[in-house]
C-alpha cells in the first residue's frame, strides 16, 4: 500500500451518484491520475490517498486510492489555492489572493471565528461574507462526517448518502439507533444497520435491533413470495436472526403495529398474521377494486347467442360449451377470469370476445406482464398487446409512488382490458393495474393457475380464483389441433400426475438419458448448436435452456459460464467488461433481473434513426449486448421488439447472462425449443409444478437431457414450498 500526498488540480470525471471520480493530484513535482470513491472533494483541496498503482489498457498509469483523508492547507499559497478553486462559490483567483494578503495563516481561523471580518476586504458585504462562512463550515461539518462514520464501517458512498438525509443528527442517530437506516435510507439493509449497531456497542437484545430485524424478516419473506408470515414463523425466524428468546420478539409486535410499521390479522382458524403494512393495504385494496368492478351488465342471452353465431360463421371457429360460457360472461360481467392448460382454447375464446367488442364499437387494450408474453398475445390475436408496465406509463414527472403515470387520478381510457398470463402478476403489479382501471370498465384476467406462481410476492391468480368471488371459467377440453401435439398432451399428463413414457417416437417431445453433469452439459450444447436450429428453423440464441436451480452442477451461473465459451466465444473484435465476477461480452445473451422504471429505451432504425422513447426495463426482460465502450464506461442492449438501452456500468448488476435461465424466470415467455438438463436437486424444488412450467414454455420442440427417474419423480412430487398470501380471504372479506 502505497501512500501520496497533494493537492487536487483538476476533477477530470464525477459520478454524482456514487462518487466515483477520476482526479489529476499534483504531488511534489508529480501529477498523478488518481481513480477512487470521493465524497465533496473539489479542486484545491489537499488530501493523502492510501492505494496503489495500476495500469489502465486505455488510460495508462493510475493511482487507485482505496483511502484517502483530507488535510487542511498548511501554507498561505495552499489556502489561496483551495479558495481560489471554485469551491466556495462567490470566491474568484482575485478575491481568494485579496483575502489571504489581508489574514494569512490565519484566514480560516477567521472564516470559521470572525466572518463578519471578511468584509473588511474590498468586494465582501457583510452578507456574502456569512455566506463564504457557511459553506466553509458547512465543507467542515462533512469532512467531520465522514470520519466519524467512517469509524463505524460505513463506506464513502453510503456515508454521503447519510449524512444528506440526517445533517448535523447523524452522530445522535448512529450512536442511538443506527437501524434508522434501514428504515430511512434506500439501499442500506438490516445486516448493514447490525454491523454498525454493533461497533457503536448496542446490546443484541435492545428493541430498536429486535423492531428492525422482525422488519427484515418480513421483507425476506416477501423475497420468497410471502405477503404475510405465520406469528409463529416470524418469531422463529427472527430469533434464528437475531439470538434472542421468542419472548423478547413478541413483546414487540404491538409496538410496531401501533407505529403502522406491521398489520396483525387473524386467520380463518384463529392464528395470527403478521404483514409489513404496505403488503396488507395492498391485498385489501386490490380486493376492493375488484368487487368494485364485479358488476353486471344486462344483456339478453338471445342477443349474446346470436353475436357469437355470427361470429363463428365469420372466422370459421366453432367454440365448445365451455368457450362459449366463457364469452357470455365477458359480455355480462364486469370482472371474468378465465382458466385453464394449454390447447384448452384460451387464445380461440380471446379472439371471439376482442371480435364480440369490437363489434360493439367498444375501445379495448390488451396487456400481458412480460416483453414476450405481450409479443405472443399480439401475434395470436392480431390486435396490439403491450406490457402491463408499458401500458401503466412507468417514470415522468407526474408518475405516483409505484412509479406509474396511470393510476386513479389519471386511469386508463378503454372500455375493455383482457390481460394474458396472469398467473404472472404480483401483487405490487396487480394493485397498480386495478388502481389505474375506472369502474365501468371490463376486466378480463387469463391464465393457468397451474403454472408457477409470481416471482414477486402473492398468489393473485390462485387466490382470485380459490377465493370464487370473482366470475371464473375453467376450459378443460383440449381441442384436436392440439391433441397431435406431445408437447401439450405430455403437460397435461404431468399436470395430472400420469406417466409419461420418454421413448422418444414423439416429434416434438424428446428425452435423452445422461447420468453425469459434464456429459449432460455436452449435450445441451450439441442440441443448441448443430441438432436443434434446423429441426425448429430458429438460431441457437432463439433456443432457450432451462433448468430448476441457480447453484450446482447443472445451475444458471455454470451453465451460462460454459455456454457463452462455445456459443459467444472470446475475439479480438468483440468488447468485453468484467463485473462482480462475470463476463460481459458483445453479442451475449443477457436478462433484466429487476425492474428499474427510470431506465429509458429508444428504438432506431437501421440508419440509427430515433422512432420512439421510452422508460422502463423490467425483470425477465431479456437482450443482445450490441456494444460495450470502457471510454463511454456504458453497455448498449437490445431487448424485444428493437428497444435499445444504455447502461452506465454502475447498472450492470441489474444483467446477468441468458443463456441458461431458472424455470421460475422463464413464465410467460414461449420459445421455439427448450432444453432442460435434469439431474437432482432438493425435493420442495423438483415437483410437478415447475416440471409442467418448463414443458409448456415450448412452441415447437421439448428435449430433456438427463436422468429419467428425477423426471418420474418429479411428476409424482405435489409438494411445493407453501406461499403465504391473504387476497384470497380479503376477497371473502369484502363480500
Amino acid at each position: 500500500m502505497e501512500k501520496l500526498s497533494g493537492y487536487v488540480e483538476h476533477i477530470i470525471y464525477r459520478n454524482a451518484d456514487n462518487g466515483y471520480t477520476v482526479l489529476s493530484l499534483v504531488s511534489g513535482e508529480e501529477e498523478v491520475v488518481c481513480v477512487g470513491v470521493f465524497s465533496a472533494i473539489a479542486e484545491g483541496e489537499t488530501i493523502e490517498a492510501s492505494g496503489e498503482y495500476t495500469e489502465h489498457p486505455s488510460y495508462g498509469r493510475q493511482f487507485k486510492v482505496d483511502h484517502f483523508e483530507e488535510r487542511m492547507p498548511e501554507d498561505t499559497e495552499a489556502i489561496e489555492r483551495y479558495l481560489g478553486s471554485g469551491a466556495i462559490k462567490g470566491i474568484g483567483l482575485a478575491l481568494a489572493a485579496r483575502i489571504v494578503r489581508r489574514f494569512q495563516a490565519d484566514t480560516f481561523r477567521i472564516i470559521e471565528e470572525e466572518p463578519e471580518r471578511l468584509a473588511e476586504i474590498k468586494g465582501i458585504s457583510e452578507r456574502k461574507a456569512m455566506e463564504i462562512a457557511h459553506q466553509v463550515n458547512e465543507k467542515r461539518d462533512l469532512r467531520q462526517a465522514m470520519i466519524f462514520l467512517q469509524q463505524y464501517g460505513i463506506t464513502m458512498n453510503l456515508a454521503v448518502r447519510v449524512y444528506k438525509e440526517y445533517g448535523q443528527e447523524v452522530y445522535s442517530i448512529v450512536r442511538e439507533n443506527p437501524y434508522r437506516l434501514a428504515d430511512d435510507i434506500e439501499g442500506v439493509g438490516f445486516r448493514t444497520a447490525d454491523e454498525i449497531a454493533d461497533r457503536v456497542g448496542i446490546r443484541p437484545d435492545s428493541d430498536f435491533r429486535v423492531r428492525s430485524g422482525i422488519l427484515y424478516v418480513l421483507q425476506q419473506a416477501a423475497g420468497e413470495g410471502h405477503t404475510f408470515l405465520p406469528q409463529e414463523d416470524l418469531t422463529a425466524r427472527s430469533g434464528q436472526l437475531l439470538g434472542v428468546n421468542a419472548e423478547q420478539i413478541e413483546k414487540q409486535y404491538m409496538d410496531l403495529a401501533i407505529e403502522r410499521k406491521v398489520m396483525l390479522k387473524k386467520s380463518p382458524e384463529g392464528k395470527t398474521q403478521v404483514y409489513s403494512a404496505s403488503f396488507y393495504y395492498m391485498e385489501a385494496n386490490t380486493a376492493a377494486m375488484l368487487r368494485q368492478l364485479n358488476v353486471d351488465y344486462a344483456v339478453s342471452e338471445s342477443e349474446i347467442s346470436g353475436r357469437i353465431r355470427g361470429i363463428e360463421k365469420q372466422t370459421g371457429m366453432e367454440l365448445d360449451d365451455l368457450q362459449r360460457t366463457a364469452v357470455k360472461e365477458a359480455v355480462r360481467k364486469g370482472l371474468l377470469v378465465i382458466t385453464g392448460g394449454p390447447g384448452t382454447g384460451k387464445t380461440t375464446t380471446i379472439n371471439t370476445i376482442i371480435r364480440y367488442f369490437e363489434q360493439e364499437g367498444l375501445d379495448i387494450f390488451l396487456a400481458a406482464p412480460t416483453g414476450r408474453a405481450a409479443k405472443r398475445m399480439s401475434e395470436t390475436t392480431g390486435f396490439p398487446a403491450r406490457t402491463i408496465h408499458r401500458m401503466l406509463e412507468p417514470g415522468g414527472i407526474t408518475a405516483d409512488s409505484a412509479g406509474f403515470e396511470k393510476n386513479e387520478k389519471n386511469p386508463l381510457e378503454t372500455d375493455v382490458l383482457i390481460v394474458d398470463e396472469m398467473s404472472m402478476v404480483d401483487i405490487s403489479l396487480m394493485h397498480s393495474l386495478l388502481r389505474a382501471v375506472a369502474v365501468g370498465t371490463r376486466l378480463i384476467l387469463v391464465g393457468d393457475e397451474n403454472q408457477l406462481p409470481s416471482v414477486g410476492p402473492g398468489s393473485v391468480l390462485r387466490d382470485i380464483i380459490r377465493s370464487h368471488v370473482c366470475n371464473t371459467v375453467m376450459l378443460t377440453k383440449i381441442f384436436r389441433q392440439a391433441s397431435t401435439s406431445d408437447i401439450i398432451v405430455n403437460a397435461h399428463k404431468i399436470n395430472r400426475g400420469e406417466p409419461v413414457k420418454p421413448d422418444n417416437k414423439s416429434m416434438d417431445f424428446f428425452f435423452l438419458k445422461r447420468y453425469d453433469a459434464d456429459v449432460i452439459i455436452s449435450v445441451v450444447l450439441q442440441l443448441i448448436s448443430r441438432k436443434l436450429p434446423k429441426y425448429v428453423e430458429a438460431t441457437p440464441f432463439d433456443i432457450q435452456v432451462l433448468t430448476p436451480m441457480r447453484k450446482g452442477l447443472l445451475g444458471v451461473e455454470r451453465l451460462n459460464g460454459i455456454l457463452q465459451q462455445y456459443l459467444n466465444p472470446p475475439s479480438k473484435d468483440k468488447a468485453e467488461r468484467e463485473h462482480g465476477g462475470t463476463v460481459f461480452r458483445e453479442g451475449d445473451k443477457v436478462m433484466q433481473i429487476r425492474n428499474n422504471y427510470q431506465l429509458t429505451w429508444e428504438i432506431r432504425t437501421k440508419l440509427g434513426m430515433s422512432v420512439e422513447k421510452g422508460a422502463g426495463i423490467f425483470n425477465g426482460d431479456m437482450g443482445i449486448i450490441r456494444e460495450i465502450s470502457d471510454f463511454a464506461e456504458q453497455m448498449v442492449v437490445e431487448f424485444d421488439e428493437g428497444r435499445t438501452v444504455e447502461y452506465p456500468y454502475k447498472l450492470l448488476d441489474e444483467l446477468e447472462l441468458a443463456y441458461a435461465i431458472t424455470i421460475h424466470k422463464s413464465q410467460g415467455s414461449e420459445y421455439p425449443a427448450v432444453v432442460i438438463p435434469l439431474l437432482s436437486g432438493p425435493s420442495m424444488l423438483m415437483n410437478r409444478n415447475l416440471l409442467y412450467t418448463a414443458v409448456t414454455r415450448a412452441r415447437r420442440c421439448v428435449t430433456l437431457v438427463g436422468n429419467e427417474g428425477t423426471f418420474d419423480q418429479m411428476i409424482q412430487n405435489t409438494s411445493q414450498q407453501k406461499r403465504y398470501s391473504g387476497l384470497c380471504e380479503r376477497l371473502k372479506e369484502n363480500i
